[in-house]
């Protein structure tokens, strides 16, 4: 089993993942992390090099290798997604698999754009973001993805939540779902 977390940046996909694996007792792994690890460079350095197509190929891939390895070795994981991650149709197929469920993250552009903002100003974000560039960019790419992000199984609001909150709130309206611990 995969919980896929999904939605845009800044919406609390690496923090909320890491809460609800923490009460699962699964495993927790933040693709981003995952591919700078692969490709031996950060995000932005991809971004850089390779464009955001290139940077796509590399998630994708990833992306793929990761959820054929977990479906063969049975492992259950949390998994949170790059905010331009589930706006592929490849990667969207991908996860519609049986055994994977795609939570959605919400919150308005505006709330996400102070997140993201306060996060690496005050909370000393070290992932530099490379499609955060201004205000109006930003709340344009947030409207054009959210109808993908919307297409997820689940859809939770994060707006005004703590990140323990939001792991409840998904662990409750999964829990039918959810293997048996044992």
């Amino acid at each position: 089993m995969v919980i896929c977390l999904v939605g845009f940046m800044g919406a609390g996909k690496s923090s909320v993942g890491r809460a609800l694996a923490q009460r699962l007792g699964w495993r927790f792994i933040d693709l981003d992390d995952l591919i700078e690890s692969r490709e031996g460079r950060t995000v932005a350095e991809i971004f850089a090099r390779m464009g955001e197509s290139g940077f796509r190929n590399a998630e994708s891939n990833t992306l793929k290798e990761l959820l054929t390895a977990s479906a063969l070795s049975g492992a259950s994981m949390v998994l949170a997604l790059g905010g331009g991650a589930f706006i592929l149709p490849e990667n969207e197929a991908v996860l519609q698999r049986d055994n994977i469920i795609t939570v959605f993250l919400s919150a308005s552009a505006q709330e996400l754009w102070q997140r993201c903002l306060t996060k690496q100003t005050v909370g000393g974000d070290t992932r530099l973001r490379p499609l955060l560039k201004d205000e109006a960019s930003f709340k344009q790419l947030c409207q054009e993805r959210f109808p993908n992000y919307e297409r997820a199984q689940v859809a939770v609001t994060t707006s005004g939540k703590s990140v323990d909150a939001i792991a409840d709130e998904i662990h409750s309206a999964l829990a039918a779902s959810l293997p048996e611990k044992g």
